[in-house]
């Protein structure tokens, strides 16, 4: 079960009318804290981040399922269930205490690396590297229309930062 204030964090998010997968983002910040505070670990940083999305479309948040192809069916079918549940259907059998345990344990075994500035960062990269200069683009205009101008001058000053410095590599 999310924590209160991360369903209210997403709440927020959606009032800003900031989009599904930034609403989402605040699931995935929660597990990463989870991570870090040594509550479970996880496999790996794209484990981690499935949990958190997998938590956010339960709580309801608009966050709609892989198209064929783009994952694992399995994967696949997990999200689309995750979904329905957030939005409406009824609440399957309760899985078995035993069951829960047993995952529970597992990623209480794994390690804490997952949530490291260093596995994130890497992560964040490789995901930006998938998309092309287009697509990123694009996704950061959309950005924009949901900042207010404070947000949007120390956005201004960070991206002014970060051309400074490659400017100078």
């Amino acid at each position: 079960m999310p924590e209160k204030q991360t369903i209210e964090r997403a709440r927020r998010d959606k009032r800003a009318g900031k989009a599904a997968s930034t609403q989402a983002g605040e699931f995935v910040r929660e597990e990463m804290e989870h991570i870090r505070e040594g509550k479970h670990g996880a496999r790996s940083t794209k484990q981690a981040i499935a949990i958190g999305l997998s938590k956010a479309r339960r709580a309801g948040v608009d966050l709609k399922p892989p198209e064929k192809g783009k994952t694992s069916e399995r994967t696949r079918k997990s999200a689309v269930q995750a979904y329905a549940r957030g939005h409406g259907a009824p609440a399957r059998a309760k899985s078995s205490a035993k069951r829960s345990r047993a995952v529970e344990r597992a990623l209480k075994r794994e390690g804490h690396e997952a949530a490291s500035p260093r596995a994130l960062s890497r992560q964040a990269r490789g995901a930006a590297r998938r998309r092309t200069p287009a697509q990123r683009s694009a996704a950061a205009r959309k950005a924009i229309r949901t900042k207010g101008p404070a947000e949007r001058s120390a956005a201004a000053r960070k991206a002014a930062r970060t051309r400074e410095m490659h400017s100078h590599a």
